[in-house]
């Protein structure tokens, strides 16, 4: 069955209800969600997403997260997507506010999260194929390559939080 995502203006603010597929081909903007990992040291968990993935497949990706469903509480979402793409549950999110981005292939508003995170990473569901903590220096240094397949809403994403100078995210001003 094809699940029903939340369409949103530019502000995130809700505007209908569209199936994912419809989404998909008319890039109709709508709603995700986005959750940063940081370990206690201050790394950050960089993932490769699945080949079988919708969008970005194979791409490496810094945040778990994904699409939210119609009538779903952002937080709700994000602790869902967190526990079925990282295994990871139980943890509380802290809010970094919103983060837009668009081009041919995708509109989203994304509510992005930041939660710590020492125990051990599981792929529950099949959706990420491997990873490892980086640090932000060595992620800056990724980033600056052409080359390393990284989806682009959460490239967006990060420069967003280094132009607001979120608190521990300054170590990625150098890409």
């Amino acid at each position: 069955m094809d699940e029903l995502v939340a369409l949103v203006d530019e502000s995130g603010n809700p505007v209908g209800a569209a199936p994912r597929t419809l989404v998909r081909r008319d890039n109709l903007r709508h709603a995700a969600t986005a959750v940063l990992v940081r370990n206690s040291a201050g790394d950050i968990y960089v993932h490769q997403r699945a080949a079988t993935k919708d969008w970005a497949p194979s791409h490496h990706d810094a945040a778990a997260g994904g699409i939210l469903r119609v009538g779903e509480d952002p937080a709700e979402s994000a602790a869902r997507e967190l526990a079925e793409e990282l295994g990871i549950e139980g943890v509380a999110l802290r809010p970094l506010g919103l983060s837009a981005y668009a081009d041919d292939t995708t509109q989203v508003v994304e509510f992005v999260y930041e939660t710590t995170w020492d125990g051990p990473i599981r792929f529950a569901d099949g959706e990420v194929t491997s990873g490892r903590w980086l640090s932000l220096a060595e992620l800056a240094a990724l980033l600056q390559d052409p080359t390393w397949a990284f989806v682009p809403d959460t490239r967006a994403l990060l420069a967003g939080l280094v132009a607001r100078a979120v608190p521990g995210y300054e170590a990625l001003a150098s890409w």
